[in-house]
């Protein structure tokens, strides 16, 4: 559409994931012609005119796979870079009530490493998917709809091991991470609870998909 036919209302004022600008585009009264419209169903079924003049496989993956993943991944990296600097705050820190050094308590080294394993099961189950869908792209064969419904279960659960990772480390950080300001421990959990929110991240949706496919039930939802 061309920039006069619509306007961005600027609607986004929330307590995470300030930076992603998500305003309001709103349209009234304009007429989109046939040839720039195109539907979920053709997008779903990987039927595009796109595909008659553009061999590129990255345009033969699943819309639904890419754009979900592309939500979940940046949260995944929201909780590494939370857990980098919790870590190196960590090794500095003392705790006056239990009078030690955080780094030297057991506890505090169990949520470091339960964060640390939740973020590398993300990454592996994301980048496996993201790679065997690519392949098959490739090397131009049909993708199975088993793999790209693993790919929609995995991407949610990336995200809800994201956001667990991060309440780990903000559960032991202390007050001074509750603290309005740059910490990036308690922005960390902003924004991926406010992340968690998008309609991408429904994991009853995604789970209950993933349900029905390894029973033998036939899926029918176009985030697959």
């Amino acid at each position: 559409m061309p920039r006069a036919d619509y306007r961005v209302d600027d609607v986004w004022d929330t307590v995470g994931l300030r930076g992603t600008g998500s305003n309001d585009v709103v349209v009234d009264d304009a007429f989109v012609p046939e040839h720039r419209a195109l539907g979920f169903g053709p997008v779903t079924a990987l039927r595009v005119p796109g595909h008659e003049i553009n061999p590129e496989p990255l345009y033969r993956l699943p819309y639904a796979a890419v754009f979900t993943t592309t939500i979940a991944t940046p949260l995944v990296g929201i909780a590494e870079g939370a857990y980098e600097s919790y870590a190196a705050a960590t090794r500095e820190r003392f705790r006056v009530s239990y009078g030690q050094k955080v780094a030297e308590d057991p506890f505090a080294q169990v949520r470091i490493a339960r964060a640390a394993s939740d973020v590398d099961a993300a990454w592996l189950q994301l980048t496996r998917n993201m790679r065997e869908l690519y392949a098959h792209a490739e090397r131009g064969e049909e993708l199975p709809v088993e793999l790209r419904i693993r790919t929609r279960r995995d991407q949610v659960l990336a995200t809800e091991r994201a956001v667990a990772a991060v309440d780990l480390l903000m559960e032991n950080a202390g007050g001074n991470a509750m603290r309005t300001g740059p910490g990036p421990v308690q922005r960390a959990w902003r924004d991926a609870h406010t992340g968690r929110g998008h309609a991408a991240n429904d994991p009853e949706r995604a789970l209950v998909m993933y349900g029905q496919c390894a029973l033998g039930i036939p899926v029918h939802d176009t985030m697959a």
